[in-house]
């Protein structure tokens, strides 16, 4: 990393290594591509083409653990199984996960915008296979791209053979004769490829169009406690498979004790005996390590996972864990009782997915709409609260609804008023609540102002409304009505 003094993004950049006596480009930035050079270019010819070029020695090393980082990273925030795919990229089976991030579209998209907080240009695709997914977060993706399923192999056709993560020598060939696009290679008989460039083309093929399986081999880091059971006999049944998982469970707890840790984030991974893995991920509000609360959260997801012809060894880790001390239990009757929800809040969460689960907080605003966040439901208790003493309504709309009044003053509440098309007659106000708006944040609204009523029409019904102005002067607004909220 060359941290602040890395050129401008205008500036062409190449990273150049050896193949054999021959110093080549091994990586070439968007600058450098947009030149003209392009990895496996002879370097003299890329200094020839380019006058001002940077050039860089390539460490392949450096790059491998810089990527094995990454791929940590990736394997505790979106999903159990996570490997590096060498030289630029990581592959994520994110089976059993999504639900947890708002679904596959929400979660590339989170992706590729923290890794571009943190410098790092990303695209990121989703599809049935490594290999198709491969080739669209490099052909494909602008920056993410969501496939159904089934839709692969079509999605795929119309790129070149260099996604297909094949060796530049073959590929070089294969353009020479005439095979650009994958599509033509598909068309391509089979037996005088194999018999001219070897098995390799066939097997890149079959993978990326789910002909053939192409096992992932996740990454771990050494700090994640976990616990694994090998079956001689491979178990495909679900009673058998939760059994175990209670075993694997307890074991787990009694490593995370022993640290001094509970989990915040579970994946169980199971290696069926065709060497395919399948993976479970479960999220606590707050972190645990109660035996009974943590298996039944793994066992709701049993059904998720299909066992295939057996599963061959089981593993468990907390991928991610927090300090959790042993409480000291106190007894006093006088008191009432602490009530703990997050269990309630971890089986919700794990259900229908944690972003859909929250709890509003407060914040310190006077506009009502600013003036509340979405918070996660176990979050602390900050100790803000709505400013001022005037009530507020229980149900706030999103966007504030125009209403047509009739006022006996300009500056005075409402005698009736029309929403939605329904009349109502006002049989009380409370009001004026003058809010003035945030001149710190924009000009704007240096001179705005709201005057809220609060209103009960005939039946009982209790709205809040404002009038955009104070009644007077046209400069604070334009002396227009809404409707704001409902009192329950």
């Amino acid at each position: 990393m060359l941290g602040g003094a890395a050129p401008s993004r205008e500036t062409s950049l190449i990273l150049v290594g050896r193949d054999g006596r021959r110093r080549v480009v091994h990586a070439a930035d968007a600058a450098a591509q947009r030149a003209g050079l392009r990895v496996g270019m002879a370097a003299s010819k890329a200094q020839a083409l380019v006058g001002d070029l940077i050039v860089r020695d390539a460490d392949p090393d450096a790059d491998l653990a810089a990527l094995d980082r990454l791929a940590l990273w990736a394997l505790k925030r979106y999903a159990p199984i996570v490997a590096a795919d060498p030289p630029d990229g990581l592959v994520i089976d994110a089976s059993g996960a999504t639900h947890l991030h708002g679904g596959e579209a929400a979660m590339l998209e989170d992706m590729v915008q923290r890794l571009g907080a943190a410098g790092i240009t990303t695209r990121a695709a989703m599809a049935d296979t490594w290999g198709a997914a491969h080739a669209l977060a490099r052909f494909g993706a602008r920056p993410t791209v969501v496939l159904p399923a089934g839709a692969s192999a079509e999605a795929i056709m119309p790129l070149p053979i260099a996604a297909l993560r094949l060796p530049i020598d073959i590929i070089d060939s294969l353009r020479r004769l005439g095979l650009d696009r994958i599509a033509d290679l598909e068309a391509t008989p089979r037996a005088p490829l194999a018999l001219r460039f070897g098995p390799e083309p066939g097997r890149r093929l079959d993978q990326a169009m789910q002909r053939l399986s192409e096992p992932i081999n996740p990454i771990r880091a050494p700090e994640i406690a976990e616990v694994r059971r090998a079956f001689g006999e491979p178990v495909a049944a679900a009673e058998t498979i939760a059994r175990y998982l209670a075993k694997l469970v307890s074991e787990l707890c009694a490593l995370l004790e022993a640290r001094g840790e509970g989990a915040r984030r579970l994946d169980l991974i199971y290696h069926r005996v065709d060497a395919h893995l399948a993976a479970v991920r479960v999220g606590m509000a707050a972190p645990v390590r109660e035996v009974r609360r943590l298996t039944r959260l793994l066992t709701d997801k049993i059904e998720t996972i299909d066992p295939g012809f057996g599963i061959e060894l089981m593993r468990l880790a907390a991928t991610s864990a927090e300090p959790l001390n042993a409480k000291q239990a106190v007894s006093d009757l006088g008191a009432p009782p602490d009530v703990d929800i997050t269990d309630l809040i971890d089986t919700l969460s794990n259900r229908i997915g944690g972003e859909r689960l929250y709890r509003f907080a407060s914040v310190q605003s006077d506009v009502p709409e600013r003036a509340v966040r979405r918070v996660a439901p176990a979050s602390l208790d900050d100790g803000e609260s709505w400013p001022g003493s005037w009530p507020r309504p229980s149900r706030l709309l999103p966007t504030p609804e125009p209403i047509e009044t009739v006022a006996l003053l300009p500056d005075h509440p409402p005698v009736t008023f029309t929403w939605r098309g329904i009349r109502h007659r006002v049989k009380r106000a409370d009001g004026p609540e003058r809010v003035f708006g945030e001149w710190w944040k924009r000009d704007a609204e240096l001179s705005t102002v709201r005057d809220y009523f609060q209103v009960e029409n005939d039946a009982g019904e209790r709205f809040w409304l404002y009038r955009t102005g104070d009644g007077e002067n046209a400069e604070t607004g334009s002396q227009r009505w809404f409707l704001h909220g409902i009192f329950g």
